[in-house]
């Protein structure tokens, strides 16, 4: 007997990405469903969902929700039907009947004087107003949202400035403001060191390098990917270092962010100059790629001890002939200092975020040859939880180059912190432990984050994988491995 599937595309309904994502794990989970996927009906999703057999057969539009079900049986799909129901509508348990919920970010404010930060989470097109609300209000924001037309990210900062707040994205993912983490930053002690961030993994991984040597954070201030860019001019940039430069907390400042726009780097250049707090900076670029070097040269600036960056040994497995580089990242800077470091040994990287446009792997993710794909591009979370809480895109990737028989050594992040998936070595072991070629992870957190370095290191470890802190230190050893 053949199994029994539903398809259907809903208009009129939203919800979060993380919340559809846990929706189809919570279903997929029950006994006699085979297959789920609860998603906003983008392109990307809709190509997932052929992919599994789950095509809804008719015109979609990505704002509409696509559900998509396959059970054993009639039964089981009815009863599966009925779950996606009630956990789409299920709400959170209200303090009072009588409370209403603010509709606006000002509207909120205004009702809570004493909360000077907004954080902003809607979809893209929509961010703008509400964090406008906020500056209006005297507010500084954090706009987690991506998708925001660089054209709002302009005006958005622009009237920030005039304001004297700092708007921290859009697409900012972590910030440490007065000892308080948002979005996916990690557990690290307070210190004084002061980041402005255009780079959120990047950020995570010089604040944890920090941690494990004993240096801790006054604030990291994120800036959003964009804020180097021509486009944006480093706005925001410039705020946060004026900011930090004011703070008695913070006695040194450390710039990091993916490679800017040359003509941004210089103004940021002049006024770091004009800072009384030493700066350094950490910007990737082809003359500096690695982010750990940047550590330590800030340690050593500072007169602390560089430590020994923690590792792990895995499977000593062998390194077929004629392997390529295969870089499954979830991590848009550290897949950027992975490809920095590894194509000079290498040579040309393809990546769907490369280096030279004429490197752009498009959408062909199985690829031959020298591979680094970023599943946290803006282009492949539309609809989707980012692949730090939903690692289903990279899994496949996976199985994907497993099957494809094609030479290769894996190379992986994996990022700890608040907000991300509370076991990823849990999803991870399976998908590597009896793959045929080596396996490089570079872990990045802390041994005070929820999942534990530890504890994540010595089970990918125990999977055959090699585990280091340093993500270009992985890429060196990755690069070793290959012989280049």
């Amino acid at each position: 007997m053949s199994d029994s599937v539903h398809v259907s595309l809903r208009s009129g309904v939203y919800a979060d990405s993380v919340k559809l994502m846990q929706v189809s794990k919570a279903v997929g989970a029950r006994d006699g469903v085979t297959a789920v996927l609860v998603a906003m009906a983008t392109p990307l999703n809709l190509e997932l969902a052929a992919g599994m057999g789950l095509d809804p057969g008719e015109e979609a539009r990505p704002d509409q929700l696509l559900v998509a079900l396959r059970a054993v049986d009639d039964a089981e799909l009815a009863a599966a039907v009925t779950a996606v129901e009630v956990a789409l509508t299920a709400r959170e348990e209200r303090g009072s009947a009588d409370a209403v919920p603010a509709r606006t970010v000002g509207f909120a404010l205004a009702e809570e004087a004493d909360t000077p930060l907004a954080v902003v989470s809607v979809p893209g097109p929509y961010a703008v107003a509400e964090a406008m609300d906020a500056v209006a209000a005297g507010r500084s924001v954090l706009v987690f949202s991506d998708g925001v037309p660089v054209e709002h990210e302009v005006a958005l900062k622009a009237a920030a400035h005039e304001a004297g707040v700092l708007v921290m994205g859009p697409d900012c993912g972590t910030a440490i403001v007065g000892g308080v983490a948002l979005g996916f930053a990690n557990v690290v002690r307070r210190g004084p060191v002061g980041l402005v961030a255009a780079s959120g993994t990047g950020a995570q991984q010089v604040s944890c390098l920090l941690d494990m040597a004993g240096v801790g954070v006054s604030h990291v201030l994120g800036t959003g990917g964009r804020d180097l860019s021509a486009a944006v001019g480093g706005r925001a940039t410039l705020d946060a270092l004026a900011m930090l430069d004011a703070d008695d907390a913070t006695e040194r400042v450390l710039l990091v962010s993916k490679p800017p726009a040359p003509e941004v780097a210089e103004e940021v250049g002049r006024t770091a100059a004009g800072l009384s707090t030493p700066f350094s900076s950490a910007a990737l670029s082809a003359d500096s790629p690695d982010l750990t070097a940047a550590v330590e040269a800030l340690l050593r600036e500072m007169g602390t001890e560089v430590p020994v960056w923690p590792t792990r040994s895995g499977a000593d497995r062998e390194v077929p002939a004629g392997a390529v580089l295969k870089g499954f990242y979830s991590g848009g800077t550290l897949a950027d200092e992975a490809m920095l470091v590894a194509a000079p040994a290498l040579g040309d990287v393809r990546s769907n975020t490369p280096l030279r446009p004429e490197l752009d792997l498009g959408a062909d993710f199985g690829a031959t040859g020298h591979v680094v794909v970023d599943f946290g591009d803006d282009a492949l979370t539309v609809g989707r939880a980012h692949p730090m809480i939903d690692p289903t895109l990279r899994l496949e990737a996976v199985a994907g180059l497993a099957a494809s028989g094609e030479p290769a050594v894996l190379l992986m992040d994996v990022v700890l912190g608040y907000g991300a998936d509370p076991d990823p070595a849990g999803a991870l072991v399976p998908a590597i432990r009896d793959l045929p070629f080596p396996v490089v992870v570079a872990v990045v957190g802390t041994e005070g984050d929820p999942q534990g370095w530890s504890r994540q290191a010595d089970a990918l470890a125990a999977a055959g994988a090699h585990v280091f802190a340093s993500n270009s230190a992985a890429t060196r050893f990755a690069v070793d491995l290959i012989g280049a």
